[in-house]
């Protein structure tokens, strides 16, 4: 990426700035004025934070999703002087602005690829905090980064980890990446006791905090199947150079192994801020006053083997992975549904692995989907999947 950092502020565009990534990533813009403009901001359908977040960053234009609150917004916001705008459509289209230099995609799931797709067409670098994008269509993203000469930054702290990991090694080869999982609030449960669990205990992650629905990926372990797509598609590499280790400390954010045999982790406390201001500063590391790691306080880091037999998720993605095609945006899709529905109470723990796989059985399989493939396949797996929910 070209370094601006030292010649003018770089314009940031936050889609999803009331999430979690958006506000973290505000905290970070917050703290470096002179290095960082909000350009634009958007959000789903908090109106209120959204128009607080106008109010103090002064963005050249804000979107909200969800077209019944324009008028709330408009009315507070037109007098400062700033642009409002609602409605998906206009997602799109402001990620083409020409005064953006970066946008970070923090929308949560399906919702990031179109975005993320025109703000690539539009030659926007992007900080990528959403995974499904890879998922769904790694190959046409890739490839449509490297048509238009766009940097993809990763912004999950574990794919953050693996860059850090390869600054100054892009030229040797990579014998294996391993991703780190901290097995989340049901680490060590059987399949009975997952029977029994609810979502609110699901809910309560023991070293991260997230969003409802990457918190609940994270318990059934879908996250961490999620994230080896992503990391398959982001470094090039094949499914079985990619490894899974439980790491209940979270301190090890995730590893490479070269050829040698030597091994590269990237550490730090649990905290997104490091990995996203990484990746809006990139190439240059910047000062932080994020709390330091102290090796005195942990007397011990530990690593064990997932437990794919009992979270099935992991197992259903690697299989994803490994069949390619439309199959990751099947698991994805089918995923996105069933979370929502655990949220609600209308399946249980263990059900969502069941209809995923079934959805997976159930969708024709394309081995070369173009977008418009992945697009029906998207719909096709939320279908089957409102189907099976419906007979359960």
């Amino acid at each position: 990426m070209k370094d601006n950092l030292h010649q003018q502020r770089r314009k940031i565009a936050i889609l999803g700035s009331t999430g979690s990534i958006g506000t973290q990533a505000l905290d970070v813009v917050r703290k470096h004025p002179a290095l960082f403009e909000i350009e634009v901001l958007t959000a789903q359908y908090n109106d209120v934070l959204l128009i607080q977040q106008a109010i103090e960053f002064k963005p050249n234009v804000v979107v909200i999703v969800d077209e019944s609150k324009y008028q709330s917004v408009f009315d507070v916001l037109n007098p400062l002087d700033i642009k409002v705008y609602a409605g998906k459509n206009a997602l799109v289209s402001v990620v083409q602005m020409e005064s953006i230099d970066m946008v970070l995609t923090a929308l949560v799931g399906y919702a990031g690829l179109i975005p993320t797709i025109k703000a690539i067409e539009a030659r926007k670098h992007i900080a990528l905090a959403n995974k499904e994008t890879l998922v769904v269509a790694g190959q046409f993203i890739t490839d449509l980064c490297r048509q238009y000469n766009v940097d993809l930054l990763p912004v999950d702290s574990e794919h953050s980890a693996i860059f850090q990991c390869l600054a100054g090694e892009w030229h040797n080869p990579i014998e294996k990446l391993i991703l780190t999982a901290s097995g989340g609030p049901f680490r060590g449960f059987k399949k009975d006791q997952l029977s029994k669990v609810t979502f609110r205990e699901a809910l309560k992650h023991p070293n991260w905090s997230m969003g409802a629905k990457i918190t609940i990926d994270s318990a059934s372990l879908m996250n961490k199947g999620l994230e080896m797509i992503e990391a398959k598609w982001l470094f090039d590499v094949r499914p079985e150079q990619i490894e899974v280790v439980v790491h209940p400390q979270s301190i090890i954010h995730s590893l490479v192994q070269f050829t040698d045999g030597s091994i590269k982790a990237q550490m730090g406390l649990p905290d997104m801020k490091l990995p996203i201001q990484y990746a809006l500063a990139y190439p240059n590391r910047i000062v932080s006053d994020f709390p330091r790691f102290n090796f005195a306080q942990y007397a011990s880091l530990t690593f064990e083997e997932p437990d794919v037999e009992t979270f099935k998720n992991l197992g259903l993605a690697y299989h994803a992975m490994q069949k390619g095609g439309n199959v990751p945006s099947v698991l994805n899709a089918a995923n996105e549904v069933v979370v929502e529905q655990f949220l609600k109470e209308k399946i249980g723990f263990l059900q969502m692995s069941e209809i995923i796989e079934a959805c997976i059985a159930k969708v024709h399989y394309i081995a070369e989907p173009v977008l418009d493939d992945y697009i029906s396949s998207d719909e096709e797996a939320r279908r089957i999947a409102k189907e099976l929910i419906g007979n359960h």
